[in-house]
Formats: C-alpha cells, structure tokens, sequence
C-alpha cells in the first residue's frame, strides 16, 4: 500500500485527476462520490509515482511508510474499503474529459460570495477562453468557510487556501469585495453587466435549537463560537463563557467535535495557530475541564465523520469517553469500531475530558438570568409508519450542570433577494444549478450544508455544465451595462470602497507578517475597519494625506 489518505482530505478530487492508473475512489461520477467521507487509494494498482501527492491542495496523502502512530487507522480503513468496493470492473487509466467547444466571443460572470463553492466555480468558468469572472462578496476577506469556518488546529486543512490564490491568479479573474449584494448593489443591477451571475453564498445561519431558554446567556449556536474562535467580524463579540468546569454541545456532527476539541486544547499548542487573539487569551483563562457533546441516536447513526473521530482518539492530552447509556456498541462498521474502542478505554484522573454521550436529547436550558444547567432526556430508536427510524424520549430524564450550552444542529441557508427560496431547506430551488437562464447556483445555498470543501468542486462543475449549456443554447441575457459603468456604479455605492485583488493581498501580507512576529500562521484582522486600513497601499513619500477610496468608512460599520 504505498499511499494514504489521511485525515485532512478535502475531497475536491485533484488526486483523482492527476492519478495516471485511476486507482483513487469513489471518483467523481462513481456511486457514492457525494457521500464519501473521503477518497481511497487502490492498494493494488497505485503504482507509488507520488502524483496524487503534489495533486493534494491539503497534504493528505502520505506514503504508508511515513504514516504516523495516530494515522495508522486511516491504512487500516483504506484497506477495508477495497475488500467491500474491489472496483474490479473499473478503468486501468485515468480518463481525460472531454472539452466542449463554446462560441467565440467575451462572456462576463459574476460570482456572489468567496467562498470555496464560489472560487471552484470561477476556476471552472476560466477554463473556458473569453469567459471572466467577477467574485463579490459582503466582507473584504474571502474563502468562506476556509478562513472562518475550520478549526485552528486543522491548518494542513487550510492550506486549500494555496489553490484558491493560483485561481485569484488567473488571468479574467477579479475581486469585488466588500460589496453585498442585495444592500450594495440589487440582484437586477448586478445582472445588467454579466451574462450570468451564480450565487455561491453557503449558509450562513446555525439552526435552532427550539428548545424552551435557548435565548439566556450562555446559550450560543456553534455558528456564532466557530466564527468567534476564528476572528469572522460578525461574531469578534459573541458571548462565550468558559468560566465554568463544564459546556454541553447539542448535536454530534464535525463541527460539534471542533468545538469540544478547541474548548478542551491546550492553549500552548493552539498558541501556534491562526486562532485570533481574543479568544486565545480567553481560552487561557478557561476553567473547562470537560465538554460533552449530545447525539439523539446510537453510536451507529452519529453525524461526525470516521477521519474527525479517528483525529479525536488520536489526542494525547485529552480523554475521550463513550456514555451509550450503559448499552454495549454494535460493532458493524469503522465508526462504531472505533468508538468501542474509546469506550474501552480507562479515563486519567484530572484529565480534561470530552464525552461523546449518545441517545440523549435535550429538553430545556435552566438558568435564572444565565444558563446553569440542561435538562435532557434519554432516547431509543424506534420505526414511525413508514418505517423510517426515530429517536423518541424514554421519559427518563437528568439534568447536567453547565454553564454554556452550544447548539450544533446544523447551518440554514438564508433567502437570497431576486431569488426564489425553500424555506424548510434553507437552499435556492433548482435543477441541477440552474435557478433560470443567466441566473445559477452553487454550494450550500445549493444543495443544503452537506460535503466537505472539496465536495464543492464537483457541485461547481455540475452548475457551470449548466451555465454553458445555456450559452451554447443561446439563453444567456446580454449585458446592459459596460465593465466600466459597473465599477463607477459600486465606487458610488460602495463609500469604503470595494477591495479589488490588490488590497486583499495587502491585507493577507499584513495578517501574516503580524504572525510572523508571533510565531504564528498569521494573526487576523477581526473588524472590518481594521481590515479596510489593511487593504490601502503603503503611500510614497511624497503622497501623505492622499487617501485611497477604500479607507473611506460607512457611518453604518
């Protein structure tokens, strides 16, 4: 086995294109590619070339010889894939897709968000010759959920960030930032200067808890503490109290075990991370000494993902420990393998703890005038009438002592303005990434919060297929409006001024070489002024007192 995928696979699929002997699966197109939690590599037909790890934007693959003690299960697990899925009926040979051939002649798109939906889209679209794109998004930072959405201690993970700065690269390629649209600028005023404009704009909002005092203090979704954690100017100011020994998370997915993993870290190792300064000096104070985290169901149907579990167990300063209610583990898959194993494990006195606790739901938040407890209620599986499984209340209840409850149930996408919306989804309804002709999705705002970064890549081929069947069909509206008169326009709109490429990287330089001081990857800007005095150029002797347009401010900021 000379090469595995380890635990910060981003699963956008470059290893599987660059592969000459097609020996990385589920590739895209294959069943089960959309689902997978990440990709394989063939045992008996990767050929060792180490294509697949220049391909990697995450430094994922790794050759078997030089795998960790903590990476080992991913060799194990590779293995075991391919003696469910041998894949014999597959290829030798990579295939290289075939290229379609579009009219001649300029095509502009704009892109609404910049995220990783949003940048795969615009490197799909600049495939294509004749065609630029135009990446707007509210803040003046972009990549989403890259910058704002991984955990500190994942930073191999953010190193997608290298691919997204050779797509800014690419000639036809700019960015408007710190423009919203829908404020700034109105759907049909953006749609008068480019021939189509996709909306790539996630799904920005954690969903409620609805339970009776979620609205006490002490009570925040995981939306609001990941962004706070790292530096997204929306949420600098959350409320997060870690004065108390313990914080319950409520929901078990892969970024309720961010947050448990975070609030449980040794701050000196996260000292050396991107994590902003705030919260780093918060988290030295902390007095948590434990977090669980809650899941409605069995071991068996838990959301996180085998590599995070496998990531969790690999800690060495932390106890992992399994409550299943007293119930032993069904071992039938990795999953629940692994987490047998946690629960065989003998917890360290004093050690800070996370405790992964299934068939548990919660009730109501206790507090007077701050949370002091959660109420909770034990639960077994049972079939409705159409068979379908459900985690029902036992009537068996407890209340566990807390001081911060952290709901991580789940993101929901927000309406877009000049779009159609599915409230109960939180998406944009549409077929394939088509809202209507000129008018396309991608992301979240696509397909519901589901996948990895990478799965965006795919999600983004799909919607631009259908971008350019509409092309060649002869269905894209011309343009109203010159490129010109779309700057003049957002210069008007946009009194702090629009952060084109050249700023963003002024302000990237300035976060890093603050970094650099510190020892650290970089150290973010967290407000948005302070992000916009980062964006002007370094004045020329000579120039003092000229102001660049972008360090004008909004009375509103």
């Amino acid at each position: 086995m000379p090469h595995v995928v380890t635990q910060a696979c981003c699963s956008d699929a470059s290893c599987v294109v660059a592969c000459p002997v097609n020996c990385i699966h589920p590739a895209p197109g294959e069943p089960g590619f959309a689902e997978a939690e990440m990709v394989f590599v063939d045992p008996n037909s990767c050929v060792d070339c180490g294509a697949c790890v220049t391909a990697c934007p995450v430094g994922a693959i790794v050759p078997h010889t030089k795998l960790t003690d903590a990476q080992l299960p991913f060799m194990d697990w590779n293995a075991a894939y391919f003696v469910e899925e041998p894949h014999a009926d597959r290829t030798p040979i990579a295939l290289v897709p075939r290229r379609r051939t579009l009219p001649v002649g300029e095509v502009r798109v704009a892109v609404v968000g910049a995220g990783p939906a949003a940048l795969y889209t615009a490197d799909e679209l600049l495939k294509h010759p004749g065609v630029s794109v135009d990446v707007h998004d509210r803040l003046p930072t972009p990549h989403g959920l890259v910058r704002a959405g991984v955990a500190p201690d994942h930073q191999d993970t953010k190193r997608v960030t290298d691919l997204f700065r050779a797509i800014e690269s690419q000639p036809g390629f700019r960015y408007r930032l710190n423009v919203e649209v829908g404020s700034d600028i109105t759907h049909d005023e953006l749609a008068a200067g480019y021939h189509a404009v996709v909306y790539a704009v996630g799904a920005s909002s954690g969903r409620s808890l609805g339970v009776e005092g979620e609205d006490l203090p002490g009570s925040v979704s995981a939306t609001e503490v990941v962004g706070w954690y790292n530096g997204h100017p929306d949420h600098s100011d959350t409320y997060v109290d870690l004065g108390g020994q313990r914080v319950v998370v409520v929901g078990n997915g892969n970024v309720a075990l961010d947050v448990a993993r975070i609030l449980t870290a040794d701050v000196d190792d996260l000292s050396s991370t991107d994590l902003a300064d705030l919260p780093l000096a918060t988290l030295r104070g902390s007095s948590v000494r434990e977090v669980v985290v809650l899941g409605r169901r069995d071991p068996a149907e838990a959301a996180f993902t085998v590599p995070e579990l496998i990531g969790l167990a690999a800690l060495d300063d932390v106890d992992v420990v399994v409550d299943n209610g007293g119930l032993p583990i069904e071992v039938d898959s990795p999953r629940t393998e692994l987490l047998a194993e946690l629960a065989r494990r003998t917890p360290r006195r004093g050690a800070r703890r996370i405790v992964l606790r299934f068939r548990t739901a919660p009730v109501r938040i206790l507090g007077d005038g701050e949370v002091e407890g959660l109420e909770v209620s034990r639960t077994e599986l049972r079939a409705d009438d159409a068979g379908r499984l459900r985690a029902v209340p036992t009537g068996e209840r407890e209340v566990i002592p807390c001081t911060m409850v952290v709901g991580s149930v789940g993101y929901h996408g927000e309406p877009v303005p000049g779009l159609p919306y599915d409230e109960g989804a939180g998406t944009v309804p549409n077929d394939a990434g088509r809202v209507r002709p000129g008018v396309y999705v991608a992301g979240w705002i696509k397909r519901g919060p589901t996948g990895f970064i990478g799965t965006n890549k795919a999600c983004a081929e799909e919607t631009v297929e259908r971008l350019l069947d509409d092309l060649e069909a002869g269905l894209l509206p011309t343009p109203t409006s010159t490129v010109s008169e779309m700057d003049a326009l957002l210069a008007e709109r946009v009194p702090d001024g629009v952060v084109d490429g050249d700023a963003w990287r002024r302000i990237d330089a300035v976060e890093r070489a603050r970094g650099t001081e510190s020892g650290r990857p970089r150290t973010k800007i967290v407000d948005v002024p302070g992000l916009l005095r980062a964006a002007e150029p370094v004045a020329a002797p000579g120039t003092l007192g000229r102001r660049n347009p972008v360090a004008r401010r909004r009375l509103t900021t």
